[in-house]
């Protein structure tokens, strides 16, 4: 999809899923006025700036990204993204799942195992960056997927191998996590309620300033911009299996399709209409 800027420079974006990677997506875009709101992905996003720079917040601080760098997000990371040049930036970004990157794991000495964490979120490394790249290009193609395959999981497995940490869980929860998990779950299963504060803090017996506080402390969002997020989760799900844009959009609690449109964008950087696309 290509869009004219007020200066005349366009902007573009090309949405993948790749079925054959169980759903893959990724994301090529040329920027200069976009911004993503706080949000957060189900899976990982790795990247690599083509040209320009990202700036962008990410495990409590401001990271900004340049040419040739590596983008780095968790799972479940709130994030953000702007331009941190004048030209805006250029990016290729994929989105694999924990489940994805704890498989190629499995065989590597990573202490715990399972799916990696990744403390840096810019990294300089520009073999790797070029490794990615090349990655990227071949997911383009719709022919040799064990050459396509061969690079993509080797790339990720040298980032994994490299930059990649195991991540300590704490062994027992505080009641204050238990009770903030009970109204995430809550927002997860049932995006579309239309729920205020002070019947959530009710619901797990707390005040409704203490949960607002545990909850963006737990989430790294407060419940309404959470619930922003579960709510674009369920419509992107309904989205795959058929559904359209408005009819997502209602069902999923956004007042109207401009409302669901906004939220989109700003979340995952291609319209609501350009992801049904990519489907296709």
């Amino acid at each position: 999809m290509t869009r004219q800027t007020p200066t005349g420079r366009q902007e573009q974006t090309h949405f993948m899923h790749l079925d054959e990677l169980g759903g893959l997506e990724v994301l090529q875009a040329s920027y200069l006025r976009q911004s993503f709101s706080r949000h957060s992905h189900e899976g990982y996003c790795i990247g690599v700036i083509d040209d320009g720079a990202q700036r962008f917040y990410r495990s409590g601080g401001e990271h900004v990204a340049p040419h040739g760098s590596i983008i780095l997000v968790n799972a479940d990371e709130v994030h953000t993204g702007s331009s941190a040049a004048e030209n805006g930036w250029a990016y290729q970004a994929m989105y694999p799942t924990p489940e994805l990157l704890a498989n190629l794991a499995r065989d590597l000495k990573t202490g715990s195992g399972g799916a990696p964490h990744f403390p840096q979120a810019v990294v300089h490394d520009v073999g790797l960056a070029s490794q990615l790249r090349l990655a990227f290009g071949l997911l383009h193609s719709k022919e040799n997927r064990l050459l396509k395959e061969t690079m993509l999981f080797s790339a990720l497995t040298w980032l994994m191998l490299r930059h990649g940490k195991s991540r300590i869980e704490p062994a027992a929860q505080s009641r204050a996590q238990r009770q903030v998990a009970l109204v995430k779950a809550l927002l997860d299963d049932f995006p579309e309620i239309d729920i205020s504060l002070l019947e959530l803090a009710d619901r797990v017996a707390l005040s409704p300033y203490y949960l607002l506080r545990q909850f963006q402390r737990v989430t790294g969002l407060p419940p309404h911009a959470y619930q922003i997020q579960a709510r674009l989760r369920k419509a992107r799900d309904m989205l795959k299996r058929g559904h359209g844009v408005l009819e997502s959009a209602l069902a999923c609690g956004f007042h109207d399709q401009s409302h669901f449109h906004r939220h989109f964008r700003k979340s995952m950087g291609v319209t609501p209409g350009d992801y049904v696309n990519s489907l296709r």
